[in-house]
């Protein structure tokens, strides 16, 4: 059972913010505001979303991409962080998992995933 103080706070915080509906296994361009100094500027992450957790303002999403030599990075962002200028779905992927975890050891045509066709 909640606060329902907490709640309404909470509700107040989320309603002002436009979030796509996507999963585990979707590609994402997650476009973030980076402030260095006192410039800001908008660094895009693109990947494939590996997991999603929490409720309410707390919730977080895993995403991963293949950076250079082949190293994977990954970035867990709350979704209702004021430093995400947007969240773009490239591609809908098709899985049965709803945490891909197993992919952090895989690379090449095995870490691939089937895309549903619109």
């Amino acid at each position: 059972m909640r606060n329902k103080y907490i709640e309404h706070f909470e509700n107040a915080q989320i309603k002002d913010k436009n979030i796509p509906q996507f999963k585990a296994g979707d590609t994402l361009r997650v476009s973030i505001r980076i402030s260095e100094g006192d410039k800001t500027r908008i660094q895009n992450f693109e990947g494939i979303c590996i997991s999603l957790r929490g409720t309410g303002v707390g919730k977080t999403f895993t995403i991963r991409k293949i950076g250079a030599n082949g190293v994977g990075v990954e970035r867990i962002l709350p979704i209702y962080s004021d430093s995400i200028e947007e969240i773009k779905v490239l591609k809908i992927g098709r899985v049965r998992r709803a945490k891909l975890y197993y992919l952090r050891t895989r690379s090449g045509k095995s870490a691939r995933i089937k895309e549903i066709r619109k």
